[in-house]
């Protein structure tokens, strides 16, 4: 049992960019969208980068040790942890909750958290509807393609936090930076994309039908704040250190945000910096972290 720092999995869609590679060290393509840093999702499994799994997915390690997920967890894996680089607009969504998705799509469905890690001025994200709409007007603006007309649309600045739940119309805006927090799911309805061509000037897939199915019509009446996902932030400067406890019950995933350092415990220690994202085993027991950075915990 020891920390086990993950090699995530690159993903590179049209609306990403190069924060990921020039100010978060991440590599394998020349224009990243997501690194799927903590998962097991069989869409992109991250691996183990030290120690003596070192080349195994974490699915794998978890196959031969299923008491890492602690006491609590013992069905499947609960999160997905992402970074992700809207240098574009990202196209207007929506995600099913567990129940349809487990019908329609044979996986979990889709919940998720923004913590945002950098905006330009003026940076701003959609967030369900301006006003409450009938489901006859959903499916007229959804066809039509008017439905940008009616949303609703907030500003955003580094450090802001958003719960976005399953069901909720959403979409990260261009010059956004954010790490996300999810369900382990990689279900997506597409609304909207604005027309946008891939790379072989096919209009990308739009999922009209599935997403009326379960897209919430209520206007926003306050951001989501009951968190599905419990985490904090923490930091730590020159000759500090943060100390916590993983006991039996659960793992804890700690992404890096910020600067560099070690993170330690009874079984060994590894070099960290931002960027970077670690797995600790359940009953791992104390884990120091010491140096100069800044990181979420991410508790199951």
């Amino acid at each position: 049992m020891y920390i086990m720092k993950l090699k995530p999995v690159v993903k590179s869609y049209l609306w990403g960019g190069t924060m990921l590679i020039t100010d978060y060290g991440k590599t394998g393509a020349e224009m990243i969208s997501e690194t799927w840093e903590c998962s097991v999702h069989p869409d992109g499994l991250s691996t183990v980068r030290n120690g003596k799994y070192s080349g195994k997915t974490l699915s794998e390690v978890l196959r031969i040790h299923p008491e890492y997920t602690g006491k609590a967890n013992t069905g499947e894996f609960p999160l997905l942890v992402k970074l992700i680089d809207a240098e574009k607009d990202l196209s207007i969504q929506v995600h099913p909750d567990d129940t349809y998705a487990r019908v329609h799509e044979n996986q979990k469905g889709k919940s998720e958290l923004w913590y945002i890690l950098d905006a330009v001025e003026n940076a701003e994200i959609i967030y369900g509807f301006e006003e409450d709409i009938s489901p006859e007007t959903a499916r007229r603006i959804a066809y039509d393609g008017t439905i940008t007309e009616y949303l609703h649309r907030e500003k955003v600045h580094k450090g802001d936090i958003f719960y976005i739940p399953a069901g909720t119309v959403h979409a990260l805006g261009k010059g956004i930076v954010v790490a996300e927090i999810q369900e382990n799911s990689n279900v997506t309805y597409r609304l909207n994309d604005y027309g946008r061509t891939d790379e072989n000037g096919r209009l990308r897939e739009l999922h009209i039908e599935k997403a009326l199915d379960v897209m919430n019509l209520g206007r926003v009446r306050k951001m989501g704040t009951d968190f599905k996902f419990p985490f904090t932030t923490a930091s730590v400067k020159n000759h500090e250190e943060y100390t916590f406890s993983v006991g039996n019950n659960s793992f804890i995933i700690l992404l890096f945000t910020c600067g560099k350092g070690t993170a330690e415990c009874l079984y060994n220690s590894v070099e960290v910096r931002k960027g970077d994202c670690i797995f600790i085993p359940a009953d791992t027991g104390r884990v120091i972290i010491s140096g100069n950075t800044e990181f979420i915990e991410i508790f199951s």
